[in-house]
């Protein structure tokens, strides 16, 4: 036997592991995104999701040929663009043994507000009336619109007050796009002295510390939910060394709220100014807006006014950078959204450091929300002093109340901070709906808790609200009353936050689902809930994990009479 025959062959690839790429996939992809090879900033990470959209746009899904084409055309691991992909609800992965998603999707709003608004007997009725091989009917978080609740979105039309006559006109004549906005055009607006600061800002006319100074003199708080001052969150931002960015979270998902929208509909060029006014405080290399996917309307006026802002010289052309969400509740949390910004998942960062310090491209970030920003022109126009003189019951400010559910008037309510629950109803909104008695209410979305008819009197605003187990966040109120089911209000919220947990910690993950089943028994063991309730409080990551108890945890305190009454026995 010879040395040769001893020494085994030694067999080299010639070609990557996993499947081979049909060269027509790169060359389609490249013909949708352009090609790489000529302008290699297609390859950004950051730019990930964008490709995705324009993917899903265009054909309605994402293959797994066309993932794997991507991942070459952006230099990625195929498990990199995967995890993507199945991470934003908004993205139909369709596996080699899968048909593609009929052409129509209709999406039912699951939201509270639109259950009470009877979305679920909707779905039912749209799901037995349309051919499931051309309409697929599937529920959705929430659109952004409980003031026109029951919502339905027929691919990116939204039915606002949706009847199954209404859905299936919109299905037939194949209006699929959009719903026109009329918004505020740039010239008008810098008709009323829109742009101003701005101008002064830039011309040394204002220093940033005379500007902090009036947001300190007014208040102004994150309205986000975190409420923290916002010119403490410039000063902070400032202190870091440069290169420094500003990103402003439009990603406004908590149930019930709706005010962003609201605002960005109305004047998208006032806040505009405030998000550059406060790019400029902080000298940001660059403005980023992340714009929930739920507004494709908004994402279309948004466009438009940025290119007013360009041609007219106002800003250099890709200072402000928009971008879509994908469906991602938790990506409303700062450093998810980063995270996302960045192409990634959105699973919240561990802290320190914070975004301020290490954020956007792990450089400091300004991190502020829609209607922050839109209130600096007005306060720095109409003086600090006429924001700070608003408010009731010792508050100060104003804040804009997203109500929905049983009163006669939800909308989005300009009112005094520390205003109550009931002058909110009676003053505001017309009065609780007819045949209604106010029995309990969320003064700050699903994770905001929830408090009985007898707490109505409770300062709504910052720090009022916590000793009675609740908090204003983004002061999403929903009214609920004596007609309302309690179990099946904690079990849509707790399924809310079971469904959008990112899944990156076990109290969160293991906890929501399991919290879930135990409010769908008919006996509940407050002993069992509260330890978990203090488990998933303590040890996960983000806010989602931390305030998904909030509301059972309302109801054992506060509700257990009303339970029992509809047949809930708690133990313990």
């Amino acid at each position: 036997m010879t040395v040769e025959t001893l020494t085994p062959k030694r067999r080299f690839r010639n070609k990557l592991r996993g499947r081979d790429l049909p060269p027509v996939a790169l060359a389609a992809l490249r013909q949708l995104l352009g090609d790489e090879r000529a302008d290699a900033e297609r390859r950004r990470r950051d730019l990930l999701i964008e490709h995705l959209h324009a993917i899903q746009d265009a054909h309605g899904h994402l293959s797994l040929v066309t993932l794997r084409a991507l991942a070459t055309y952006m230099n990625l691991p195929m498990a990199a663009v995967y995890e993507t992909a199945t991470f934003y609800a908004h993205f139909d992965v369709v596996h080699d043994d899968q048909a593609p998603p009929p052409e129509v999707t209709v999406r039912v709003c699951d939201s509270l507000s639109c259950r009470l608004a009877g979305a679920a007997a909707l779905e039912e009725e749209l799901a037995a009336g349309v051919d499931p091989e051309a309409v697929k009917v599937v529920r959705g978080p929430c659109m952004g619109r409980c003031d026109t609740a029951p919502v339905v979105e027929v691919g990116h039309h939204h039915v606002l007050f949706a009847t199954r006559e209404g859905v299936e006109a919109v299905i037939d004549t194949g209006h699929y796009h959009p719903e026109a906005i009329l918004w505020q055009r740039l010239a008008d607006y810098r008709a009323e002295g829109g742009y101003g600061l701005l101008a002064d800002c830039h011309e040394g006319r204002i220093t940033v510390e005379a500007l902090m100074q009036a947001l300190e003199t007014a208040n102004l708080r994150g309205l986000g939910g975190a409420g923290f001052p916002t010119f403490k969150k410039w000063y902070f931002v400032r202190q870091e060394e440069g290169p420094r960015y500003c990103a402003i979270n439009a990603d406004e998902g908590e149930p019930g709220t709706f005010k962003d929208r609201v605002y960005l509909e109305r004047s998208p060029h006032r806040f505009l100014e405030g998000a550059l006014v406060s790019a400029w405080a902080v000298e940001a290399e660059a403005l980023y807006i992340y714009l929930r996917d739920e507004y494709p309307g908004l994402h279309r006026v948004l466009r438009e006014a940025i290119a007013e802002l360009e041609a007219e010289g106002l800003v250099a052309p890709g200072y402000i950078v928009l971008r879509r969400g994908a469906g991602a509740y938790i990506c409303g949390e700062e450093s998810a959204m980063i995270e996302s910004l960045e192409g990634k998942p959105g699973k919240p960062r561990h802290r320190p450091p914070f975004v301020a310090q290490k954020g956007l491209f792990d450089r400091p970030t300004l991190v502020n929300n829609v209607e922050t920003v839109y209130w600096i022109p007005m306060i720095w126009q109409r003086g600090a002093e006429a924001f700070s003189r608003q408010g009731r019951h010792g508050r100060v400010g104003l804040r804009s109340f997203s109500v929905s559910g049983r009163v006669k008037h939800p909308g989005v309510h300009l009112a005094p901070a520390g205003i109550t629950l009931e002058e909110l109803i009676e003053e505001y909104c017309g009065g609780m709906a007819e045949g209604h008695r106010l029995a309990a209410y969320l003064p700050g979305g699903a994770s905001g808790g929830i408090l009985p008819a007898s707490k109505a009197d409770i300062p709504l605003d910052f720090d009022t609200l916590q000793e009675h187990g609740g908090f204003i966040g983004s002061a999403a109120v929903i009214v609920l009353s004596d007609r309302d089911d309690l179990r099946a209000v904690a079990t849509n919220l707790l399924a809310f936050f079971a469904d959008e947990s990112c899944g990156q910690c076990t109290p969160c993950r293991v906890g929501t689902e399991k919290m879930l089943t135990l409010l769908e028994g008919d006996e509940w063991d407050a002993a069992t809930l509260t330890r978990l309730s203090q488990v998933m409080m303590d040890a996960s990551i983000c806010g989602l994990g931390q305030a998904a108890p909030n509301p059972v945890l309302g109801l054992l305190k506060d509700f257990r009479g009303e339970l029992a009454a509809q047949n809930v026995i708690i133990k313990g």
